[in-house]
């Protein structure tokens, strides 16, 4: 398998997170044969800084050309003064569109080596095996 991923660190904890998803990816390309290049844009506030847009035309193009995106966190604190249309989370919702990006999944389970860690009794929560599934083309993330 030969693939063309896009990575977008982004904001925040982003860029170390990706890091680490590439890694991995690297590790699975390695044991299993495969072939996965890896071309690195600025999205969000980090874009911003560079180039004044939450979503350059540079990295969009990229994006429709990959075989994948794998995207960081978006968004800061920092950007909270900027208006609606400029600020990182903008860019973030024009590739979600763009891309077709119908659902964010949110699988939830339970972990015994965390049960303390829980707020639930573990009587409650053992056993967990729940997936949310977040619909993000529509509603209020447009202003519908």
């Amino acid at each position: 398998m030969n693939l063309n991923i896009v990575v977008l660190p982004g904001d925040g904890v982003g860029p170390e997170v990706t890091e680490q998803a590439v890694r991995v990816l690297r590790e699975i390309a390695s044991t299993h044969g495969h072939k996965f290049h890896f071309e690195e844009h600025a999205a969000g506030g980090e874009a911003i800084k560079q180039t004044g847009e939450p979503l350059p035309r540079s990295t969009l193009d990229a994006c429709l050309a990959a075989n994948a995106v794998l995207l960081g966190a978006i968004g800061s604190p920092e950007f909270d003064h900027l208006p609606s249309a400029q600020k990182p989370e903008a860019g973030l919702l024009f590739l979600r569109r763009t891309l077709g990006g119908f659902a964010n999944l949110r699988p939830v389970s339970f972990h015994k080596a965390l049960a303390s860690a829980s707020p639930l009794r573990e009587e409650v929560a053992e056993g967990a095996d729940i997936l949310f599934v977040r619909e993000l083309l529509g509603g209020l993330y447009f202003g519908e």
